[in-house]
C-alpha cells in the first residue's frame, strides 16, 4: 500500500519531534548578550588608549506585552540559566521542522507539487 508509507514517514517524523520536545525541561525566551562599555566620566580609564571598559554587564532582553524588557543577570544567574535559553532556542528548531513536516505531509496528501525556489 503506497499511501501508508508516507503517512508512516510522517509518524515518525512527529513522533521523532514531539520526543525532542518533551526532553526540554524549561525554556527561557529573548537573547543573551554580554557588553563592555565606555561611561561618560572624561577623566575614567575607559576613555585611555588602549581603553579599559566596564563591564561585564549580562543582559537578558526579552518582550513581554509588546513592550521590551531587559534584565542584568550574575555570571552565576547566566551560568544557571543558559541551558534554559538554549532549549528555547531548539524548541525554535523543532517547532519549524514541525511545520516543514507538515507542509510536505499536506503537500504529499493532497498531490499538491512545492513551488520551486528562485536560483
Amino acid at each position: 500500500m503506497r499511501d501508508a508509507e508516507p503517512k508512516m514517514a510522517w509518524e515518525a517524523t512527529r513522533r521523532g519531534i514531539a520526543e525532542a520536545m518533551a526532553d526540554i525541561d524549561g525554556a527561557l525566551p529573548g537573547s543573551v548578550v554580554v557588553r563592555h562599555m565606555r561611561c561618560g566620566k572624561s577623566s575614567c580609564a575607559c576613555k585611555a588608549d588602549p581603553p579599559t571598559l566596564h563591564g561585564p554587564y549580562i543582559q537578558w532582553t526579552r518582550t513581554v506585552d509588546g513592550k521590551t524588557v531587559t534584565k542584568l543577570l550574575t555570571e552565576d544567574q547566566l551560568t544557571r540559566y543558559q541551558p534554559w535559553f538554549d532549549n528555547a532556542r531548539r524548541l525554535k528548531e523543532l517547532t519549524a521542522m514541525l511545520q516543514i513536516a507538515s507542509v510536505h505531509a499536506v503537500e504529499r496528501h493532497e498531490g499538491w507539487t512545492t513551488p520551486a525556489k528562485d536560483d
